[in-house]
Formats: C-alpha cells, sequence, structure tokens
C-alpha cells in the first residue's frame, strides 16, 4: 500500500491545478488550526481547495512541499480506516529531508468518506511541522468528530454553490455598484440566466438539457453516497420518494407527521423517528434545509410547522416534477439560499392576525430583516396581502425597514410602522454579498 500511496500523491503533484472562477468566500487560517471547508457536492470545494494550492506555489513554496489527497480515488479502497498514517509515512519516505525541517501544506479532500480521520489529522497537526486543510460533505459528521477528537484545532467554513455575484464572475461582468443604465440592463439579463442555471459551477454556461442530466447525476450521489451508503438507510426507496416529495413541495410547509403518512400512503414503514432522522440527514449533506416559525419558545417553534428549501433553485427544476413548483417558489428558495449564506439564524414569521412573512433573518448585533418574496407586486390583491404582512410584523417586532423581493420591481412604500423596500431581485442578492 505504501507504494500506492507514493503514486497516488506524485499523481496529484504532477496535476495541473485548475484555477476556475475565484470564489467570494474569504476563508483565515488560523495557527495551529486545520482549516476546513464544508459543503454540498460539486459545489466548488476542491476547486476552492486548488486555489489556496495556486497562491502558496506564487508565494514560492515547493510543489513538493503540497501534500494532497482526494478520498474519493478509487485507488485508496484497500486503504484501511485505522491505517491512515500510512499517508504521511508514505509522503515522508518520498521526501525524507523536509520532515520536522520544512513546513508541509497538506490538502485533504472528502476526508470524511473515512471514519477515524480526525485521530489522524490531529495527530498530523500535533506531530509534524504542518497545515491543514480540509473539505467535507457532511456538516454534522464533520462538527461532531471536530468538536469531540480534535479538541478545538480546527476552524470550519461553509461553501456554497456560485452566487450571483459569483456568476457575474464566471460571465466576466463587473459587479461594483453604481451602474449606468446598459450595466443595469446587462446584470438584470444575466439575473434571468443564474435563476434559470442556477448556482453549480460545472452547469454555468451549458445547454438545458445537459444541464438538467447533471443536476439529476449530483441528486442522485447526494442522496446515494452521503445518506444511504453514510448511514446504512434499510430503505432506501423511501429516502429517494421523501427528497423527490420535498423538491416538489418546495417552500411549502410541513410536518413529521404528514411525512411519515405520505410514506406510509407508499406502504414504507418507517416510524417519525425515522423521518426525523432522514430530515436531519439531508442537512447535515446540504441538500435540504429546514426554516422553523420564529418564536420565543424553542418548544413552539419545533412543533410548529416547518417550510422546506433546496440547496440550488435551478435543481429543483431540474428534479421536480413540477406540478406544485412555480417561478414564485423558486424565487424564494433563491432568496433563502442567498439569506444562508449570511446567517444561519432564519425563520418564518406569524403575524397575531396570522399573515406571514417568507423571512426574518437575525443578523450580526441582533438585527432583524424582514424579507416578503413576491414576483409581483402588480396584482392589487397580492399587493395589500404581502404589504400588511409586513406592516404587522414591523409593528410586533419593532423593525423600522422590510424588504419585498421582486422579479424585476422597484419602489419605496412608506407605511406607518416605517418603510417597505420593494427590490429586485438581483439588487437583493448583491446587496446581501455585502454584508
Amino acid at each position: 500500500m505504501l507504494e500506492r500511496l507514493q503514486e497516488i500523491i506524485l499523481d496529484y503533484q504532477e496535476m495541473t491545478l485548475d484555477p476556475g472562477i475565484a470564489r467570494r468566500m474569504r476563508v483565515k487560517s488560523v495557527r495551529g488550526k486545520a482549516t476546513v471547508c464544508i459543503g454540498v457536492r460539486r459545489c466548488g470545494k476542491s476547486t476552492y481547495m486548488f486555489q489556496h494550492m495556486l497562491r502558496l506555489l506564487d508565494e514560492g513554496v515547493p510543489r513538493e512541499n503540497l501534500l494532497y489527497i482526494n478520498f474519493f480515488d478509487d485507488r485508496l479502497h484497500g486503504l484501511q480506516h485505522d491505517r491512515l498514517g500510512l499517508i504521511s509515512e508514505a509522503y515522508f519516505l518520498l521526501y525524507p529531508e523536509k520532515k520536522n525541517t520544512e513546513k508541509i501544506y497538506c490538502f485533504f479532500d472528502e476526508i470524511q468518506v473515512f471514519s477515524g480521520w480526525e485521530a489522524f489529522v490531529e495527530r498530523l497537526m500535533r506531530t509534524e511541522n504542518c497545515e491543514m486543510f480540509i473539505t467535507g460533505s457532511s456538516a454534522h459528521m464533520l462538527s461532531r468528530e471536530l468538536a469531540t477528537q480534535m479538541r478545538g484545532r480546527a476552524v470550519s467554513w461553509e461553501l456554497f454553490p456560485f452566487s450571483f455575484r459569483e456568476f457575474l464572475d464566471f460571465k466576466g461582468v463587473n459587479s461594483v455598484q453604481p451602474f449606468s443604465t446598459k450595466q443595469r440592463l446587462v446584470v438584470s439579463k444575466l439575473f434571468d440566466e443564474f435563476l434559470e442555471s442556477g448556482g453549480f459551477p460545472e452547469v454555468a454556461g451549458v445547454e438545458k438539457l445537459l444541464r438538467i442530466r447533471l443536476h439529476q447525476e449530483y441528486f442522485n450521489a447526494m442522496l446515494f453516497r452521503d445518506l444511504i451508503e453514510r448511514y446504512d438507510i434499510s430503505h432506501p426507496r423511501a429516502v429517494m420518494d421523501l427528497a423527490h416529495w420535498l423538491t416538489d413541495n418546495i417552500a411549502s410547509l410541513y410536518t413529521v407527521n404528514r411525512l411519515t403518512g405520505f410514506l406510509k400512503s407508499l406502504s414504507y414503514h418507517a416510524p417519525k423517528s425515522a423521518v426525523s432522522d432522514y430530515l436531519s440527514w439531508f442537512e447535515d449533506a446540504f441538500i435540504f434545509f429546514t426554516v422553523r416559525v420564529f418564536d420565543a419558545s424553542v418548544a413552539r417553534s419545533n412543533t410548529n410547522p416547518k417550510k422546506v428549501y433546496c440547496i440550488d433553485h435551478s435543481m429543483i427544476s431540474s428534479i421536480s416534477s413540477g406540478i406544485l413548483v412555480n417561478a414564485g417558489h423558486l424565487l424564494e428558495n433563491l432568496v433563502f439560499t442567498a439569506l444562508r449564506r449570511v446567517t444561519k439564524n432564519i425563520f418564518y414569521y406569524k403575524t397575531k392576525a396570522g399573515r406571514e412573512v417568507d423571512f426574518i433573518a437575525q443578523q450580526e448585533r441582533g438585527k432583524r430583516m424582514l424579507v416578503q418574496v413576491c414576483e409581483s407586486l402588480a396584482d392589487p390583491k397580492t399587493r395589500k396581502r404581502e404589504i400588511a404582512a409586513l406592516e404587522d410584523a414591523m409593528t410586533e417586532l419593532g423593525v423600522r425597514e422590510s424588504v419585498v423581493v421582486t422579479r424585476h420591481e422597484s419602489e419605496q412604500i412608506h407605511v406607518e410602522c416605517g418603510t417597505v423596500h420593494v427590490v429586485p431581485a438581483w439588487s437583493f442578492l448583491l446587496s446581501l454579498d455585502e454584508l
């Protein structure tokens, strides 16, 4: 196995590093701690790692000092989980003169597929002169292992598919405001393309049928490799059917009882506890996200119906049956993922009169952002309903400003309790990137 590992190490040192599109996420390394990048499959974690490797090479670090391993490499199949130490042994057999004399930069991609990895990483950091960079596709497994085994010797960051600003970077379009009239038109048109294609880097710019096929392959890989195989699920078909139900009901309310009943109607014998586990695992793998109602009581918040969103709005179109999902749901999902990049503290709000506000996002220093998503306010009934919900929420929460995100409309509506800003989605997304 040592010779095979040496072959793998040398192969990776000879590969061409694709710089891709520079991401807007600025990961900061902390001395003495592993830098961990977590995110959904195919969101660009490996490319982001390559970008960091290229920066080190530009700074004069020798290529031989970069130890990169992709743990999805089939050639690692014969490596026993308790023998991960062979990786460092193989490296220092190749470069014995570097041991304890030069800093080694270790890049371990999708390391969570090997159980016991955390002890291996912790030992390397403790005994060798090295910096550690890790990627993984499971928030729960990595966070749990980092906390229990690495004794606080890691800092984790989340990476998502392209934001709209990163999509503009991919298109070579300046995203710094203010815009000229022509620039505004270009950005608005590109937003329509972003709404159609989504944020996964590989699908940007590809034609529709290929995009759908790629999304479907991503989705199946997420379910099988990140859930079914990892958790040894005995009823994989139930997980698949549940995932498709959630995709068909994106941006809608659900309860565990309802989902359990749905699986029961398909003759699956999945108890409520199993369904709760499935939902938790979906979120761990960054496939689906749950949004609870805003309530001071955690118990009430947990028992109320929850809303579901997907990692990528365009993937929904490629996966769902199309019967229940409409353009408004996709826009709402896009706004959710944009907010999720900024904060994990996102809820929906129910006013005392029973009106619903799509999102209340808790920002730094306790500031609250009320956000309603609506394709258009042109219909007077829609306008009245959406503004009334925001007015109630602003009054009850003591918030002076709120936002209605629309497809293209822009205005300011002054109400008794403050101001409602109606903004086109592209402008809202760019403003969030600046927070």
